[in-house]
């Protein structure tokens, strides 16, 4: 990204959270979060709202316009500021033992003049737990975050730094973090294959909102129009579910959470909804869903799933939400393309004797928080062939991407732009859109199968299982003339190999440790 005049260039978030994490001290990582992103969020709203403010106001003499007309900033899709509740009069006070009870008043008063915040924001800033001096020196570093100029306002730069902590304070957490946080490169590949440039995407299980940030600038990237998108989400931890609403209105997001937290299985917020796109990530192998209650549930038209997994469960009311013409694209463990449990494998077969599987991807280990062990992706769709491409009825592609990504530290793992792009681009190519070239299989890589290929590996959607192994590369060399150069190195290597040996018996030997008689 292009230096800005606040001087937030590539490392400005690394900075950052360097300087925030030292501030932490004792503090658990799951709790920080809240007190850093809430603050990250009053600064872009108190931001925003000085922004307009000052065009207000510099337009008041020849416009006519009134900086402190409520009405102009509603105009303007900008949250309305209260005195009290502005950055500048917090940070003023930054270093007074009152900073907590202060930033909950500006806190409460935002919600009340603002309904849409409402049971949004957090509001225990005054505990006596939270150290006030450390809190004092957050929102001095949070307060370096400035306005930029108007080609990158606030809202970018706040929004890059508050999805840079979602990710870094989920990699702090460990396995609770994946729980509101999909990795950025793993979003991007999801968006990249499905193209949601126009209709209504969904995600019923939303965490903190990174599918529809990268659904969002999928759509500007590629000069489309984000008012042709409706976004609709749903999430059942309260917690994610706030830090959700704010990810996305820093962004200037308009979304439908339903109002408030919910379980997806339980208390679907959106039952009606027919999605054109939807991405998911939800919990894996989730064994404590409530299935027990739900067994002649609508839903579970191609089985039902097991009470002590949801991974099937999720599966089917992501199909229960698909339009006509939908795609599906999400997230679930490896063993959910191969699971032989009575009711698992049932649910499978029929979902492909029903031409749903569009696509499956596996995917590298290490890329999630949550888990080392690899993942997988699934596409589905209920129509293969809509006039636009290539007919593919009965046939669904694998593409094997383990070898792929790149280890950025010793433990975590990340798709490059070039993996993204190569895997999107088959998929593309494999639907017959003309601008992706043309497909072929690939052995190692990708294969397109049919319906009875799949029967005949037992309804196993492993791509290992049709891409086969990659050729390998011919170096001309004739096989005698190799084996017999392959057969001279290893005498070689041989009569080396004993010579060591003697080597290292004549030295034992000479400390002590080594008897002739042992030969």
């Amino acid at each position: 990204m292009a230096k800005t005049n606040n001087g937030a260039n590539l490392g400005f978030e690394e900075k950052l959270w360097a300087a925030a994490d030292k501030m932490r001290g004792q503090m658990d990582a799951s709790e920080y979060k809240h007190v850093v992103l809430g603050l990250i969020f009053l600064k872009y709203i108190s931001d925003a709202f000085q922004e307009k403010y000052d065009d207000l106001k510099l337009r008041q003499a020849t416009d006519y316009t009134d900086p402190e007309d409520r009405d102009e900033y509603a105009a303007s899709n900008v949250f309305w500021v209260p005195k009290e509740a502005r950055w500048s009069k917090l940070q003023d006070g930054a270093k007074q033992p009152t900073i907590g009870k202060d930033i909950d008043d500006a806190m409460v008063v935002l919600e009340k003049e603002n309904p849409s915040l409402k049971g949004v924001l957090q509001k225990d800033y005054a505990r006596p737990s939270l150290d006030k001096h450390r809190l004092g020196q957050l929102i001095d570093l949070i307060g370096t975050i400035g306005l930029g100029d108007k080609e990158s306002r606030s809202k970018d730069i706040l929004g890059r730094v508050y999805e840079y902590f979602l990710g870094k304070f989920a990699a702090a957490e460990g396995k609770s973090g994946g729980e509101f946080y999909t990795p950025r490169c793993v979003v991007r590949l999801l968006v990249e294959m499905i193209e949601p440039y126009k209709g209504r995407i969904f995600d019923p299980c939303c965490g903190s909102g990174g599918m529809f940030v990268q659904s969002e600038e999928f759509v500007a990237a590629h000069d489309g129009r984000t008012e042709d998108i409706a976004i609709y989400g749903q999430e059942w931890n309260p917690t994610t579910w706030r830090l959700c609403m704010m990810n996305l209105a820093i962004r200037g997001i308009d979304v439908n959470l339903g109002g408030q937290n919910g379980d997806s299985f339980h208390n679907d917020l959106h039952k009606d909804l027919k999605a054109d796109f939807l991405l998911a990530n939800p919990p894996f192998n989730m064994s404590d869903w409530g299935g027990d209650r739900l067994r002649e549930d609508a839903r579970w038209k191609y089985g039902i799933p097991p009470a002590n997994n949801a991974n099937y469960a999720w599966i089917q009311h992501f199909i229960h939400h698909l339009a006509p013409n939908g795609i599906a694209g999400f997230v679930l463990a490896n063993g959910s393309m191969s699971t032989s449990t009575i009711s698992e494998l049932e649910i499978r077969k029929n979902m492909i004797e029903a031409d749903l599987v569009d696509c499956m991807i596996a995917l590298p280990g290490q890329l999630f928080y949550t888990t080392q062990i690899p993942v997988c992706l699934w596409f589905l769709t209920r129509t293969k062939s809509n006039g636009k491409f290539r007919n593919r009825r009965g046939e669904t592609l694998f593409i094997d991407a383990r070898k792929m990504g790149t280890l950025y530290d010793r433990v975590h793992r990340n798709l490059e732009d070039s993996d993204i792009t190569r895997i999107a681009s088959t998929y593309h190519a494999w639907r017959g859109e003309e601008e992706a070239g043309e497909y072929e299989d690939i052995p190692g890589y990708c294969k397109s199968a049919r319906k009875d290929d799949i029967k005949e590996h037992g309804y196993v959607l492993t791509p290992g299982r049709y891409v086969g192994a990659e050729a390998a590369e011919d170096d001309g060399e004739p096989f005698p003339e190799k084996m017999a150069r392959l057969t001279t190195q290893l005498k070689t290597q041989f009569a080396d190999s004993s010579k060591l040996e003697m080597e290292i018996k004549k030295n034992l030997e000479a400390l002590g440790f080594w008897e002739a008689k042992h030969e």
